[in-house]
């Protein structure tokens, strides 16, 4: 995949505020000649960040998902003060299944100038949040938290990145706590994924599980790939084990 297709394919809304910012420092002028041509800046006079379409194509969703993975990966490989393999090795198997051997190359040079760069995730959060739904961001969420776990530890640092990072990308914190408890086990972690305390009523721990059933369906993912419906899954089915694992505990029939 050369820079060409990647400009052609994944500058929907990235192309614009600081995301758009880091990929400029990549792309270079390509960056800026791509955005006149497709008429998104009117006489060098549109503020950035003001532009936004309704709608963008499942390609446009799929690419601007991959960026903001890469942008954010990079935070959370920083997070512990060092760049290990396995956290590199999990981003190139994600882009290799979703993209092509062919992507992997320009994503990982990007994924190293990214991690050069002091990330700000105050800044590029707001913008996933403004033009990623809710499920994508969710399941962006769940990746970052197994990017933290590919070295099979979980370090302090790296939790508060994560926390962060959900915040920003506005997450709401049972959410955040649920996804981070489908990988830091700890006591009544089984709760945490379903997002209620452990003194919830049986009813209260059904409506739970039913909520976030609902807002981790792999449905809700389906234009960004495959892959990344068949990654949902996968936690729809952390979700579904929290539960069974409850209502054992509970004897709930």
């Amino acid at each position: 995949m050369g820079i060409g297709k990647w400009i052609g394919g994944l500058l929907g809304w990235v192309t614009l505020g600081p995301i758009g910012a880091l990929l400029g420092f990549w792309f270079g002028s390509a960056v800026d000649s791509y955005i006149d041509r497709a008429g998104l800046l009117t006489d060098g006079e549109q503020p950035a960040g003001s532009y936004k379409r309704s709608t963008y194509s499942a390609e446009e969703q799929r690419n601007s998902f991959l960026v903001s993975l890469l942008v954010l990966s990079a935070a959370v490989i920083r997070a512990d003060g060092k760049t290990l393999q396995s956290e590199l090795d999990y981003v190139k198997d994600f882009v290799r299944r979703n993209f092509g051997e062919a992507a992997v190359p320009e994503a990982m040079r990007m994924l190293d100038e990214f991690t050069r760069q002091q990330v700000n995730i105050y800044d590029v959060g707001p913008q996933i949040a403004r033009y990623m739904n809710y499920s994508q961001r969710l399941q962006l969420f769940h990746y970052l938290v197994q990017i933290a776990m590919a070295d099979g530890q979980f370090h302090k640092s790296e939790k508060s990145v994560l926390e962060a990072i959900g915040s920003t990308i506005g997450l709401n914190q049972s959410d955040i706590n649920s996804v981070i408890s489908m990988f830091y086990k700890e006591t009544n972690s089984a709760y945490s994924v379903l997002g209620v305390s452990p003194n919830a009523t049986d009813d209260e721990v059904r409506t739970a599980y039913r909520r976030m059933a609902m807002k981790n369906h792999p449905d809700k993912v389906a234009t960004l790939g495959p892959d990344v419906q068949k990654a949902a899954a996968e936690k729809f089915r952390q979700i579904q084990e929290a539960y069974e694992a409850i209502k054992r505990e509970r004897g709930i029939n």
